[in-house]
C-alpha cells in the first residue's frame, strides 16, 4: 500500500502545428484533459507554428517560470522539412532524458510497428523544468501519457518517479 499523498504538478501544454487551431487541437486537448483528470494543474496552453525561434521563445518563457514544473508538447518531432521541435528545444536543455524517447519508441512499436522509427520524441530538463516532446498525433500523445508520463509524474509511483526529483533538479 502506498502511503504517499498525491502531489499535483503545474504543467504547460504546447501544440506545434502549422495547420491546427484551437478547435482542431485534439492532441493538446487530450493532454490538458488527461493531466487535469490525473489531478495536475494546466497553468498554460498554447498553439504555435513550426518555427524554431517562436518555439524557443515560448519554451524559454515557461522554463524561466518557476511555477511551471513540466512542459509537454505535441508535434514537430517527425522528419519532414517543417518538423523542428528537437532543433528548437534540445539546445535549451541542461540534460536530456534519453530513456524517455527510447521507451516511447519501444512502447509505440506494439501499436504502430516500425513506423515508430520516424519519431524523434524526446525528454529533458531545463532550469528545473521537465520537458517532454511528443509526436502530434492523438494516439501518440495517449500512448506517451498513459504508458510513461502518467505514472512518472505521480509522486506515488514506486520505486521512483520524475515528480519526486523536482526539488532536486537545481542541485549543484
Amino acid at each position: 500500500m502506498n502511503d504517499r499523498t498525491f502531489l499535483p504538478l503545474n504543467l504547460a501544454v504546447l501544440t506545434v502545428s502549422d495547420s491546427r487551431g484551437e478547435e482542431q487541437d485534439t492532441s493538446g486537448h487530450f493532454l490538458k484533459h488527461a493531466a487535469e483528470t490525473a489531478g495536475h494543474r494546466v497553468v498554460a496552453k498554447n498553439i504555435i507554428r513550426d518555427d524554431i525561434y517562436q518555439l524557443r521563445a515560448v519554451y524559454s518563457r515557461w522554463i524561466a517560470d518557476a511555477a511551471v514544473h513540466v512542459i509537454i508538447s505535441s508535434g514537430g518531432t517527425g522528419i519532414t522539412g517543417r518538423d523542428c521541435t528537437p532543433e528548437a528545444v534540445k539546445p535549451l536543455l541542461d540534460k536530456e532524458i534519453a530513456g524517455f524517447g527510447e521507451l516511447f519508441r519501444q512502447v509505440s512499436l506494439t501499436e504502430i510497428g516500425t513506423s515508430t522509427v520516424q519519431s524523434r520524441a524526446f525528454g529533458g530538463v531545463a532550469n528545473g523544468t521537465f520537458i517532454f516532446c511528443l509526436p502530434g498525433s492523438p494516439g501518440a500523445c495517449r500512448t506517451a501519457w498513459e504508458q510513461i508520463l502518467l505514472p512518472q509524474l505521480d509522486n506515488r509511483t514506486r520505486p521512483c518517479n520524475f515528480a519526486q526529483l523536482i526539488p532536486r533538479l537545481l542541485e549543484h
